[in-house]
């Protein structure tokens, strides 16, 4: 059965998401839009209203609040999404995850590889995954190629935490969750998380939960 989304020309669906102000509903885990690939950006979208729906997904991620959003858990199958993260950590969570402040940027027909073998497994949630998060081995570092919203080519390496933002945005537009890549036995509460695991690595968590870091 396929998702009441995928019924609506794509214009009209954000237009009609569009209509009223504010923060877009964020579509959650168990919507077919979220398990499917996304339609490739080519001009479905004229670039006026391209840029109310990007401005629209900016609004939404800052009012999750969160540190990106994919058009798809706006209910949109398109390539498209939003990065941002001020990175407003301590200098010891900078430090062991590589979480610099990653400037607002958008993300058309995104597709990323690794760069080297280096991993790296931290905690991760997801707006589409409310109340929980698990650890999930990421590369550490990315290399990034996709077009932004005027269409110019970004052919760029990201390290860290933006890497791991990256390829988690990237991921929702093949219509993969983090979970799928995530450590079963890691997964927790965000409020376990928030009593037990606030470390700076998950490294006391892999030790009582009982799972294997890279």
């Amino acid at each position: 059965m396929s998702s009441p989304h995928a019924a609506v020309p794509l214009a009209q669906r954000v237009e009609e998401l569009l209509a009223t102000e504010g923060p877009l509903p964020i579509v959650t885990a168990g919507d077919p839009v979220l398990r499917s690939a996304a339609a490739p950006f080519t001009g479905q979208l004229d670039p006026a209203l391209l840029a109310r729906f990007v401005e629209a997904l900016r609004v939404t991620m800052h009012a999750a609040p969160g540190v990106g959003v994919a058009a798809p858990q706006v209910g949109v199958a398109l390539r498209i999404a939003v990065v941002e993260d001020p990175a407003p950590v301590p200098d010891e969570v900078r430090e062991a995850r590589g979480r610099v402040p990653l400037p607002f940027r958008v993300l058309v027909n995104p597709s990323y590889e690794p760069v080297g073998d280096r991993r790296a497994a931290f905690f991760e949630g997801c707006l589409s995954v409310p109340g929980w998060q698990a650890v999930v081995d990421r590369a550490a570092e990315v290399r990034l190629r996709c077009e932004d919203e005027h269409g110019r080519a970004v052919d760029e390496v990201f390290a860290g935490w933006p890497a791991r933002i990256v390829q988690h945005e990237t991921d929702h537009l093949d219509g993969t969750l983090y979970l799928d890549r995530a450590e079963p036995r890691s997964l927790s509460s965000n409020e376990a998380v928030a009593a037990r695991w606030a470390q700076p690595t998950p490294r006391r968590a892999a030790e009582a939960l009982g799972f294997e870091l890279p």
